[in-house]
């Protein structure tokens, strides 16, 4: 459906902090050779989906879009709270803990944060079943 996404930082090295242990953890290598100002992971722009961070192109501040989730799949509901862990550990904020909500379906796990230039985060399994996977 897309072939990429950017996302703007006012600080790269510490957006990079935040970003590599989740996408290592969600199986996406790192591409190299993207400069002193970018970092990605995923495929290349001719093989599949990249997710991309960088500082603005026209130089003004990095903002957050109001309404925006970028949803990342996890492996299972332990996955969902591996990876917001691995988010609050790095510099993000909560913006609600793992577990089902009642306006989902039942199987709908989630948790959400806030990356350290508040881009709010979902970290989904959309497969959960409460008798075999304990919160």
């Amino acid at each position: 459906m897309l072939l990429y996404t950017t996302i703007g930082t006012n600080d790269i090295a510490r957006a990079i902090a935040f970003w590599r242990p989740i996408m290592r953890s969600l199986g996406h290598r790192e591409i190299e050779g993207l400069g002193a100002e970018w970092a990605g992971w995923g495929e290349s722009y001719d093989s599949g989906f990249g997710f991309y961070i960088c500082t603005p192109f026209d130089g003004h501040a990095s903002s957050a879009g109001n309404g925006s989730i970028f949803a990342f799949p996890a492996k299972d509901a332990g996955h969902v709270r591996e990876l917001y862990a691995l988010a609050l550990q790095n510099g993000g904020a909560d913006e609600g803990a793992p577990g089902t909500r009642e306006y989902y379906t039942p199987d709908f796990y989630v948790a959400y944060a806030r990356s350290p230039d508040r881009h709010k985060l979902a970290f989904v399994f959309n497969h959960f079943d409460p008798t075999t996977d304990c919160e």
